[in-house]
C-alpha cells in the first residue's frame, strides 16, 4: 500500500505553511488521522458503504477529534476516503499513522534552525 492519503495535501499545507496553528501540532495531525480513519474503518465493517454510513462516520470522526482534543481539519476526509477506497485495517498503519509521521517529522526537520519553532508541544 502506498503512503499516499488524499488529505496529506491539505496537510501538509498546514504544517509547512501555518506551523504555529493548534491543528497543526502533532497530536492533531497524527491523532486526528488515526481516529478518523479508525471511525471510517469501524463504520465500513459495520454498516458497509452507503451514502448514509459516510455521513455518519464523518460526523462521528469530527465530534471523536473534538472530544480527544485531535482536530485536524483534513483529517475530516479519511472517513469517506475510506468508504471510497474500501481498504482491509492495515489502511491504519500505512499510510495513515506512518503516513501522518513522516509529515510531522517533514515538519519538525523544515523548521530546525530557524526563527519558528515546530512543534509548539506534542501532547
Amino acid at each position: 500500500m502506498p503512503l499516499v492519503l488524499g488529505s496529506f495535501g491539505a496537510s501538509c499545507v498546514l504544517l509547512f505553511s501555518f506551523s504555529g496553528n493548534p491543528f497543526s501540532q502533532p497530536r492533531s495531525v497524527i491523532g486526528g488521522h488515526f481516529i478518523s480513519s479508525l471511525t471510517g474503518l469501524v463504520f465500513l465493517a459495520v454498516f458497509g458503504s452507503t451514502w448514509w454510513s459516510m455521513a455518519l462516520a464523518l460526523a462521528s470522526a469530527i465530534a471523536l477529534m473534538h472530544v480527544t482534543r485531535t482536530v485536524h481539519p483534513p483529517a475530516g476526509s479519511n472517513p469517506v476516503i475510506v468508504m471510497l477506497a474500501l481498504p482491509d485495517w492495515r489502511f491504519l498503519l500505512t499510510p495513515t499513522l506512518l503516513g501522518a509521521s513522516i509529515i510531522v517529522g517533514l515538519a519538525a526537520f523544515n523548521n530546525a534552525g530557524k526563527d519558528r519553532r515546530y512543534p509548539k508541544y506534542w501532547f
